[in-house]
């Protein structure tokens, strides 16, 4: 029987009052098109004929579609229209992402989504959306590591987080690296509560199970026993204590009116590009500056006989060129700011799992990491041979 466009159109209006209206005609008219396209296909495909049909679903306009795919005999025929749909619902996935990892909670989502393509999608469908993005997330911090990256950089960042009916600030420890082609990428995010030797173990642990066999240097902030947990793991490895967290550490210390004096003599301590100033010198001058500050504030005068304070000189065994560059953690810092303005919105979150996604996906879309750090391979000893190789440049240049 043959209808006209009238027919139809009156045919299609009376459905569409029904509670699943819409979603019933748009699944009939994408099996429609597909079996046309199908009479059309086998039409150029001599020998071939259609096989029947398959369950298949697909997401548009905030529904999840359902339908029936028709088959071939040699399964070469694939309806364009799927790929169509299959690219709204991975752009929808792409937006929906994107807008959660810049503040956005779920319902905000929806809202966008509303205005966006007309009609206002259900937080579970958003929900949905975004479960793709946890499993992308997982994905990559489960990812293979390299067997070795010259230096690496752990710091914490803190973020109120709900857990059994109460807000609590908990650390999420966040694991950078230098890799061998001066490119740099974060290696993992951890959830740690409470700071432990055996929390660190575990964490060394993990990304050692995920490839890592050595590490040139690490540099982190003056963590708990974390010295003891490296030894333990990587041994050999060189530590490098954050200098831009003790001098924070130290300006806390003393009156405002003093804070310039002590600024002037952590410069002169802590100084890097000088390659006559030597280990040993920096922890003679450390100790200088203890007992002079000492004089007025006795909290740092016990500072200058820690031996673990040794850890801030670490810098000083390497080339003057990269000294400044591995003496402190300002490049995770750099990248916390961006963790901060993506959890700012929020005032706590619901779980510690929301904010390593949130985390991860914001480290995931650091395009800048895959740019190379210019001439930092110049030490031998992080970069075995790329070091030597440089220096050799270096040398002929100058002769």
């Amino acid at each position: 029987m043959d209808f006209t466009k009238e027919q139809l159109s009156e045919v299609f209006i009376k459905h569409l009052d029904r509670e699943r209206g819409l979603q019933d005609l748009m699944e009939l008219m994408i099996e429609s098109m597909m079996r046309a396209e199908r009479r059309e296909f086998l039409d150029y495909s001599p020998g071939n004929k259609g096989n029947g049909y398959r369950q298949g679903k697909s997401y548009g306009q905030g529904r999840v579609l359902e339908f029936k795919i028709p088959r071939d005999r040699y399964g070469n025929f694939h309806p364009t229209i799927l790929a169509i749909l299959k690219d709204q619902e991975v752009e929808c996935e792409q937006l929906a992402s994107s807008l959660y990892c810049k503040g956005l909670t779920q319902s905000q989502v929806g809202e966008v989504f509303g205005e966006v393509y007309g009609t206002r999608y259900s937080k579970s469908s958003i929900s949905r959306m975004i479960e793709y993005l946890r499993t992308d997330v997982e994905k990559w911090l489960g990812r293979w590591l390299e067997d070795y990256y010259p230096v690496v950089f752990a710091d914490a960042i803190h973020v109120k987080v709900h857990r059994k009916r109460s807000v609590e600030v908990e650390a999420f420890y966040v694991v950078m690296a230098v890799k061998e082609d001066k490119t740099r990428e974060v290696l993992g995010i951890f959830n740690r509560p409470s700071e432990s030797a055996s929390g660190w173990k575990e964490m060394f642990h993990s990304l050692q199970q995920r490839g890592l066999k050595g590490i040139g240097l690490l540099v982190a902030d003056g963590l708990k026993s974390l010295e003891d947990a490296l030894a333990e793991v990587f041994p050999g490895t060189a530590l490098q204590k954050c200098v831009t967290h003790l001098k924070r550490n130290l300006f806390n210390k003393v009156r405002h009116g003093d804070k310039g004096d002590l600024a002037r003599d952590l410069r002169e301590v802590f100084r890097t590009g000088d390659s006559s100033y030597t280990p040993e010198q920096g922890w003679d001058a450390w100790q200088e500056l203890c007992r002079k500050w000492g004089k007025d504030y006795r909290s740092i005068g016990k500072m200058g006989t820690d031996p673990v304070y040794r850890y801030y000189f670490t810098y000083l065994h390497y080339h003057p060129h990269i000294q400044s560059m591995i003496y402190t953690t300002n490049w995770i810092e750099r990248l916390q700011r961006d963790f901060r303005r993506v959890l700012r919105m929020r005032s706590a979150m619901p779980d510690e799992e929301s904010v390593i996604v949130l985390m991860a996906k914001t480290a995931m879309d650091k395009t800048a990491y895959g740019r190379a750090l210019p001439a930092i391979d110049i030490d031998g000893k992080l970069f075995p041979g790329a070091g030597k190789n440089f220096l050799d440049l270096i040398n002929k240049a100058t002769e």
